[in-house]
């Protein structure tokens, strides 16, 4: 059975594409475009789940939202590629970047958004949410100093997981050359071919 991923543009979805391209799974791709005013996913994504976001996955008789449950249970269904490794720190690393991702880094990548859109309203909030994303920059440039990937030498789908708030990092939240490690984890990322292939799937991405 083929697997459908219902795709908006410049969202959380192109991970699950990368994800599949790199596991080799034969999907379709449904596409949505944001509202070009307000960059909303557009009613018709209601139509699939009543929460209206994506990503959205149907796969053998499922319908899975939430990108870390659909990457575990994609990685589960392959027999565990691209998921943890076998040593015991590995795996504790790989566990926390899935939840990190997006319980601890997305957050304060969203408040500088909101903020950012608010014109001189939103100026004074700016500084203490650039300091809180600097903390979380900071980390994982030095996570990053003594290995290639986010849970050890191997590429998982924790890397996966990161690429996104990593992504928006460099777009609005001031992740340049200043921290070189995590700029050459991102090159690396980005030179998959899996990674190119997704792009192609999915169309247009603001984040690279």
């Amino acid at each position: 059975m083929t697997i459908i991923v219902h795709h908006l543009n410049n969202s959380r979805s192109q991970r699950i594409l990368w994800l599949l391209e790199e596991l080799g799974e034969p999907y379709e791709v449904r596409r949505y475009e944001r509202d070009r005013k307000t960059m909303r996913a557009p009613q018709e994504l209601r139509a699939v789940h009543p929460l209206g976001r994506s990503p959205i996955v149907e796969v053998d008789g499922h319908r899975l939202i939430e990108t870390g449950a659909i990457m575990d249970y994609l990685v589960t269904r392959a027999g565990g590629r691209f998921g943890p490794p076998s040593d015991a720190p590995g795996a504790i690393r790989y566990r926390q970047f899935m939840h990190y991702a997006e319980g601890s880094m997305m957050p304060p990548l969203l408040a500088l958004l909101v903020v950012g859109k608010l014109g001189l309203l939103g100026r004074p909030a700016r500084p203490t949410l650039q300091r809180m994303l600097d903390d979380h920059l900071d980390w994982l440039e030095t996570e990053l100093a003594s290995r290639p990937c986010f849970a050890g030498d191997v590429f998982t789908a924790a890397d996966m997981m990161m690429s996104f708030p990593l992504e928006a990092s460099c777009a609005r939240g001031g992740l340049d050359d200043r921290r070189p490690h995590l700029i050459r984890w991102l090159d690396t990322m980005h030179a998959r071919s899996s990674y190119q292939a997704a792009l192609a799937a999915g169309g247009p991405y603001a984040y690279v």
